[in-house]
């Protein structure tokens, strides 16, 4: 008799736990730059992704990420990275950044894809933009990020 009067509850929480889990994380946002090759300096709001936790979750159930806007993940140390698009429904591109700021790699990633998108050299950040923005914008490989933040 008890564990009926129990149940009810328990089905509660472990739906809103579930529910909590897949929504969409917004995490303290930072203006950065980006500094082209030919001296044009590029900014962008990124949303700071510093822990494990926010690291893991990412744009996961993201549905609409703006242009001009992004998130960076802010590793320890460099060494290689590698991302996938678990239930993350938004395409995105993706720019492999070294310590020093140097982008090393800039890949187009697919709407839940599960194939691993591997950096060609260790790095110490990833930024993710809505897919296309790197080229919209005129960054490429070998530009750098302005590691003011």
């Amino acid at each position: 008799m008890k564990l009926k009067a129990v149940f009810p509850a328990v089905l509660i929480f472990l739906t809103a736990v579930f529910c909590a889990s897949a929504e969409p994380q917004k995490l303290p946002e930072k203006t950065i730059t980006i500094q082209t090759r030919t001296g044009t300096k590029i900014p962008l709001k990124a949303e700071m992704a510093v822990t494990y936790k926010q690291q893991m979750k990412g744009y996961m159930e993201r549905k609409f990420i703006p242009d001009g806007t992004g998130m960076l993940f802010v590793f320890g140390g460099e060494t290689y990275q590698s991302f996938w698009m678990k239930n993350t429904p938004t395409p995105l591109s993706i720019a492999y950044i070294r310590a020093d700021g140097r982008i090393c790699d800039i890949l187009d990633m697919q709407p839940y894809d599960l194939t691993p998108v591997k950096s060609t050299e260790p790095a110490q950040y990833a930024l993710e933009v809505p897919q296309g923005w790197f080229k919209k914008a005129g960054i490429s490989r070998g530009d750098k990020l302005l590691l003011d933040f």
